[in-house]
C-alpha cells in the first residue's frame, strides 16, 4: 500500500464511502477562482460584507437625496437629484469591490481600501456636525477602520494572491536571475 492510498483518518459511514472528507466553511474552496491554497478565510468574508454594507448605505442615501429632491422645493431640487445620482453611481465602487473579495479576486482590494480611506474624512466630518450626524460618523468610522484592518491582514493578502514588494521574485526568477543562473 502506498502512501497515497493510506488515509489520514478512519473514515465510517456515509463519509467513508462518498468520496474525500468534508471541509469546514474555513478550508473549503470557492470554486475555480480559489487558489491553490485553499480557502476564503472569514476575515476576507468579513471584510467583504462591511464594504458591501458601506456600498448599500450609499445607495440608500443616494435614492433617499432622489426623492427628497423631487419631492422638494425647485430650488434644490437640481443639487439633491445631482448628489443623489453621484452617491448611486459611487456605491458601485464599494459593491464590485465587495463581490470581487468574495470571489477573490486581487484586483479588488484596491478598490476596499480607497473606500475605506475615503470613508474616514467623511467620518470625521460627521463627528464634527452637533447634530444627529454624529453617531452615523461613529459607526462609519468603526466600519471603516474595522475594514481596513480586515482588508491588509496577513491571510487576507495570502488568499487574494498579493505578494507584498520584494516578494515577486519569491514566487518566479526574472530573466535576468535565470541568465545569471547559468554562470554560476
Amino acid at each position: 500500500m502506498t502512501s497515497e492510498q493510506t488515509p489520514d483518518a478512519p473514515r465510517t459511514g456515509r463519509a467513508a464511502r462518498s468520496g474525500p472528507p468534508a471541509q469546514d466553511s474555513e478550508t473549503a474552496p470557492t470554486g475555480p477562482a480559489a487558489p491553490v491554497a485553499g480557502a476564503r478565510p472569514r476575515r476576507l468574508t468579513y471584510a467583504a460584507a462591511l464594504v458591501a454594507l458601506e456600498g448599500l448605505a450609499l445607495v440608500v442615501a443616494g435614492l433617499w437625496m432622489l426623492v427628497l429632491g423631487v419631492a422638494g422645493d425647485s430650488d434644490d431640487r437640481q443639487q439633491a437629484v445631482t448628489g443623489g445620482i453621484t452617491l448611486v453611481v459611487l456605491a458601485l465602487l464599494p459593491l464590485l469591490a465587495a463581490r470581487g473579495l468574495l470571489a477573490l479576486r486581487s484586483w479588488s482590494r484596491g478598490p476596499a481600501v480607497i473606500t475605506q480611506i475615503l470613508a474616514l474624512p467623511v467620518a470625521y466630518n460627521l463627528l464634527q456636525a452637533d447634530s444627529v450626524a454624529i453617531p452615523a460618523g461613529i459607526v462609519l468610522g468603526v466600519v471603516a477602520i474595522a475594514a481596513l484592518v480586515l482588508l491588509v491582514n496577513r491571510e487576507t493578502t495570502r488568499a487574494l494572491g498579493i505578494r507584498g514588494p520584494g516578494r515577486a521574485q519569491d514566487e518566479e526568477p526574472t530573466a535576468g536571475q535565470q541568465r545569471g543562473a547559468g554562470r554560476k
